[in-house]
């Protein structure tokens, strides 16, 4: 505050700053009615950034990638087999283990599978970030898992460093990992099979292989891992894609969107989508783990239960 000189009434502090010819600042007040002087201001305002950044960071860290998003749809489809309809499906996806994730969270995910009581678990890519050794502590987790119509797995393009290890760890929890390849599954007297292709990045997918004995007609689930194959897929007869690989953007910004999706995501990057010609649907998980950055912001990770219903 100013000092009042003898006879002389205090100057205006806005009339002091237009004559100094620094920019005016408004007259702000405090809770308790006093003008606040211009350094009082901006400094309180930077620390509202601040403060704005390190809650904003905070969740992004710590919050959201803990943040579990349990997707429950129904998803009607015209040629399911009727002795199918109502088949409780669990799709999870990109878990990055050795990254930011860890036994102890594949626990806890494995804990919501196992709640939903699926008839049939399908994952889709990227079990480990980098390295094959990452998912040994973690086997006996996945061996937990159970479905009567069986566990079904693809490798990512995270998981291409020692993929002959990583498909032994995957088989002794129980899972069959397709690799161009399909399984067909029988109940109440028809038929469902399960494809699953090689990763378009490090790997040979290969639909003609993948659907050498299935029989003409079968509805044909088929996991892939990047989602934009859908467009090369929708020409070979397979009735619905599963995908992951996307994140879901793993950074999402309001208005904007995913900031960045590895390549074959670029299209199909989350949720529920339909091709243009066949409109086979096709749907993206947002995955369970995060890779490059630990970090997700608007993009929870997600399980996804969805139960098949004849259109």
């Amino acid at each position: 505050m100013t000092k009042k000189s003898s006879g002389a009434s205090p100057e205006p502090a806005l009339a002091r700053a237009e004559i100094g010819g620094g920019p005016s600042v408004p007259p702000a007040t405090n809770s308790g009615g006093r003008k606040l002087t211009r350094r009082q201001f901006l400094t309180r305002g930077a620390a509202a950034v601040f403060s704005a950044g390190l809650l904003t960071s905070g969740y992004a860290w710590k919050g959201e990638p803990n943040w579990l998003d349990i997707t429950r749809m129904e998803l009607a489809l015209k040629d399911l087999p009727s002795a199918f309809a109502g088949s409780r499906l669990v799709h999870f996806s990109d878990v990055h283990l050795g990254f930011n994730k860890d036994a102890k969270d594949l626990a806890r995910l494995v804990a919501h599978i196992k709640e939903a009581k699926p008839d049939i678990i399908c994952f889709t890519g990227d079990i480990v970030d980098s390295f094959a050794e990452d998912l040994e502590d973690s086997v006996t987790i996945l061996a937990e898992l159970s479905a009567p119509l069986g566990k079904y797995a693809i490798l990512g393009n995270h998981d291409y460093k020692n993929t002959e290890l990583l498909t032994r760890l995957l088989t002794s929890a129980g899972f069959r990992v397709l690799r161009n390849q399909s399984y067909l599954i029988k109940q109440g007297g028809a038929t469902l099979a399960v494809a699953g292709l090689d990763d378009l990045l490090h790997g040979k997918p290969d639909p003609q292989a993948a659907l050498q004995g299935v029989p003409e007609g079968t509805f044909t689930l088929l996991m892939m891992h990047e989602p934009d194959y859908a467009d090369i897929a929708e020409a070979y007869p397979f009735h619905l894609q599963l995908s992951g690989h996307s994140h879901g953007g793993q950074i999402r910004l309001p208005f904007v969107g995913a900031a960045y999706t590895p390549y074959g995501s670029d299209k199909y990057i989350s949720g529920l989508y339909y091709t243009e010609k066949k409109a086979m649907p096709v749907y993206v998980n947002r995955g369970f783990g995060e890779t490059f950055m630990p970090f997700r912001f608007l993009c929870r990770p997600e399980l996804t239960i969805i139960t098949l219903r004849r259109a």
